[in-house]
């Protein structure tokens, strides 16, 4: 039983040397322009870490979304991004409440943490890391899945790009340079948000008037026929109907 434990301390420490390995050069080939064969080198150092290092992988899928994001491979980027985010859930899971009945008949908050995630945190603590640099790499991946929804645009991508500054903004390590960039996205998406649940809306009605005008069709009709009148009272409408259109 010793000498089975020893080979797997001795397998994993020479995982570890292989993944920290492609890694850094990974990091050589990044800094150098060679973004694809950083995506290659930084994904033979996922295979060779071993999957308990959660930490060690969340900064891995981080560096593969700055890649990404260097190739314009937007979605490429953002799914690198949230994988990154997953890793660092398990390792330093943001707070969750629940409330629960206090005996005194009033709600109280009541953290959740399972058996699991305790585990994972406690090898995590052991393992030489802190909250600080959890949030340092947290702050990159969120930094990087928001400028990947930017560019992709469209009403949910941008929605989930304002939730990712807001997120930003609640989190008190943010840089300030990075601060300041936050704080003008915050101020640009409101009317990107608009335009673009604007857009999908006009498009989704032209695709069901397409749809009605196909159904009433045979019964020499269209949805032309149909006039929709708002009441300016109860802010509800009626639909009139037209023969002659």
């Amino acid at each position: 039983m010793k000498l089975q434990l020893l080979t797997l301390l001795s397998t994993g420490q020479s995982l570890i040397h292989d993944s920290n390995a492609h890694k850094a050069s990974a990091n050589t080939q990044f800094a150098h322009g060679a973004y694809e064969e950083a995506i290659q080198t930084y994904d033979k150092a996922l295979a060779s870490c071993p999957t308990y290092l959660d930490y060690e992988l969340a900064v891995l899928r981080s560096n593969i979304a700055a890649c990404y994001i260097k190739l314009s491979e937007w979605k490429e980027a953002i799914e690198a991004a949230d994988r990154s985010l997953e890793g660092l859930e398990r390792v330093d899971p943001t707070p969750k409440t629940i409330t629960a009945e206090g005996e005194d008949g009033k709600n109280g908050a009541v953290e959740e943490v399972d058996e699991q995630t305790a585990a994972r945190i406690e090898a995590f603590e052991k393992s030489g890391r802190n909250h600080a640099d959890v949030q340092r790499i947290r702050i990159k991946s969120l930094l990087r899945r928001a400028r990947a929804r930017m560019e992709i645009g469209g009403w949910a991508a941008l929605q989930g790009a304002e939730e990712d500054y807001k997120q930003l903004m609640r989190m008190q390590e943010l840089p300030q340079t990075d601060k300041k960039s936050v704080e003008k996205a915050l101020r640009e998406l409101p009317p990107r948000l608009e335009e673009a649940k604007g857009k999908e809306m006009g498009e989704m009605m032209g695709k069901l008037k397409d749809l009605g005008n196909g159904i009433l069709k045979p019964f020499g009709l269209s949805t032309d026929n149909f006039q929709f009148v708002k009441d300016e009272n109860s802010g509800g409408y009626s639909v009139n109907f037209n023969q002659s259109r």
